[in-house]
């Protein structure tokens, strides 16, 4: 018996086997999963922990897949996707007063989601979510952020599902060694929720601030099928990655399917039917470029699944 197959004898029914991850991502390419299972209790993760203990095979979580990029020849391990008992929001109930207040999200949730309904319940300092559009889990995981704002200036701490010891487990945020679009959590470390600070606040004036960074987003940002930045900033704040690669002539370069956008340097968008062969040679293309013309070394913000390491 391989260890594909010990996997699957320990995980049972819960797996199927080369379930297409390209739906699961925002550039909907790439190819399948070895083994996929859609956990919907932490009894399900613990069963992955035995599979993952006993076989050895590799784990991904697969959030909303809007920061990752899966090659054609897919991965070769065990994908999971959390179910709905990793979703919702916990709001604390009104009237709010003066104490210190928090909002649970869980880790499937996406962060419009929280932004919205934060915003809806008087709640603010999480208006910034609702242009990204990933889940909880990948966001703490990332670091992510926008508009002047990240996870870590408001996240308390998070709860965890550890595969290594199949066991949950909370972390403050200090732990997390969050940094610009990174954070310390191994692969091992599947957010299962996360608890933010939040400050009662006018509602009208937080949906209209929803709305401007919606509008922003729609005019300054490309639609379709891409992951959003696929660079980190070289100086946050001072050097954005779209501005070197504008700079560069780079904007609306096209190798196969996949193109540098015109509308935003830093996205490279998939055509529909397209391969992630192509997006990946992109990025190593402009990487190259960036390092050759102004010895700026590019960091990918997008998750790369299944292919060869690049030093960043």
């Amino acid at each position: 018996m391989n260890q594909f197959d010990q996997a699957h004898s320990i995980l049972g029914d819960l797996a199927e086997a080369d379930v297409p991850l390209a739906p699961l991502t925002t550039y909907r390419v790439g190819g399948a999963a070895r083994l996929f299972v859609r956990a919907n209790s932490v009894d399900d993760l613990a069963r992955v922990a035995q599979a993952h203990r006993v076989s050895g095979v590799d784990v991904l979580v697969v959030g909303r897949g809007s920061n990752m990029l899966v090659a054609d020849s897919g991965y070769d391990g065990i994908a999971v996707q959390l179910g709905d008992f990793a979703a919702g929001v916990d709001i604390p109930e009104p009237p709010f007063g003066d104490a210190d207040l928090a909002v649970v999200a869980g880790g499937a949730t996406t962060l419009p989601v929280l932004a919205r309904r934060c915003s809806a319940a008087g709640l603010t300092g999480l208006e910034w979510a609702v242009g990204v559009p990933g889940s909880i889990g990948g966001a703490v995981r990332m670091n992510a952020g926008g508009h002047g704002s990240d996870i870590e200036g408001s996240l308390i701490d998070v709860e965890i599902f550890d595969l290594r010891a199949s066991a949950c487990v909370v972390k403050p945020a200090r732990a997390l060694r969050l940094e610009f679009r990174s954070s310390g959590l191994g692969t091992h470390e599947i957010v299962l929720s996360a608890r933010f600070r939040v400050i009662a606040g006018d509602r009208d004036a937080s949906e209209r601030e929803l709305g401007e960074i919606v509008r922003w987003r729609r005019e300054n940002q490309p639609g379709g099928q891409n992951a959003g930045s696929v660079f980190v900033n070289p100086e946050p704040g001072r050097l954005a990655a779209a501005q070197v690669i504008d700079e560069l002539g780079l904007k609306g370069l096209r190798m196969g399917t996949a193109e540098v956008s015109p509308k935003h340097a830093n996205f490279i968008q998939a055509s529909p039917d397209g391969s992630a062969a192509d997006v990946w040679a992109l990025m190593q293309h402009v990487r190259r470029e960036v390092l050759v013309e102004r010895g700026i070394r590019l960091r990918s913000e997008i998750r790369l699944v299944g292919f060869p390491e690049s030093p960043e």
